[in-house]
């Protein structure tokens, strides 16, 4: 419970960044890559600095082994170079704690994970039953990382992002892809699944499924739900719950907001 209280508490205070956002509109519908899993296939305007942060809190109950994972920021930064291309930039500050019947205390392991660096470029808009399309990709550089969460070899990952419109007021999104990461030549490969509805002007949910399968081990099935409140034309707060469909993960929260800063 004390974890839960220090989630909810950095959402509840990053509220009372919304008076800084509403002074000065942003030209165009500011769409996020948070809070789920699924990445758009939007950029953000040519020339505009989008600021996409939060924290989250998830449990892992292996039977004789607990884990828990506290992420403090979860901070990407992403910036409109042309009209269809950004560039991306992120980097959380993680404390990861592990519990075993057999030893009394905690294991505490914290520091920054390695920096991400990465793009999206827009390839095709919408088309009849064409959806929208978009390429990201990332590098982990894992010497910008704490020597808690350094890795020896540099991680990679790409995804292809699919965007469907239902209705004026509900959408479906998609990604597939794959990783390679955690000192591993591993593959494995991605999907995500995410629909969303637009309850008010500012009110929206969604509900979603992702998951990675890698090449020699076991798959890894998730859902989550989640809020988000439009509080300004830039500024959107949000709110999710989720678990695992598969063994593994008793429960994810994240609580965070998004802010577009004009050129």
């Amino acid at each position: 419970m004390k974890n839960l209280r220090t989630v909810l508490f950095c959402f509840l205070s990053l509220t009372t960044l919304q008076v800084v956002c509403q002074e000065e509109g942003v030209v165009s519908e500011m769409i996020t890559d948070r809070p789920d899993a699924t990445e758009s296939p939007n950029t953000v305007p040519k020339a505009m600095l989008q600021i996409e942060t939060g924290a989250f809190y998830e449990s892992f109950d292996e039977g004789a082994m607990q884990t828990e994972t506290l992420g403090y920021n979860t901070t990407l930064l992403r910036y409109g170079v042309l009209k269809n291309f950004e560039l991306r930039l992120g980097w959380n500050f993680e404390e990861f704690r592990t519990t075993t019947d057999s030893v009394q205390g905690q294991n505490v392991l914290s520091g920054f994970s390695p920096l991400l660096l990465g793009m999206k470029v827009e390839i095709a808009e919408e088309n009849g039953w064409l959806p929208e399309i978009g390429l990201l990709g990332h590098l982990y550089l894992p010497f910008t990382a704490g020597n808690d969460y350094r890795l020896e070899t540099t991680g990679v990952d790409f995804r292809f992002s699919m965007a469907h419109t239902l209705t004026e007021r509900a959408g479906l999104a998609y990604n597939i892809g794959a990783q390679w990461g955690n000192d591993s030549p591993e593959a494995a490969y991605v999907y995500t699944l995410v629909y969303g509805y637009q309850l008010t002007e500012q009110w929206a949910l969604y509900a979603e499924v992702y998951g990675d399968l890698p090449e020699d081990s076991k798959a890894n099935h998730y859902w989550d739900a989640g809020l988000t409140f439009l509080a300004a034309s830039n500024l959107q707060l949000d709110a999710t719950v989720g678990r695992s469909i598969t063994d593994g993960q008793d429960i994810l929260l994240s609580a965070g907001l998004s802010i577009r800063l004009p050129n």
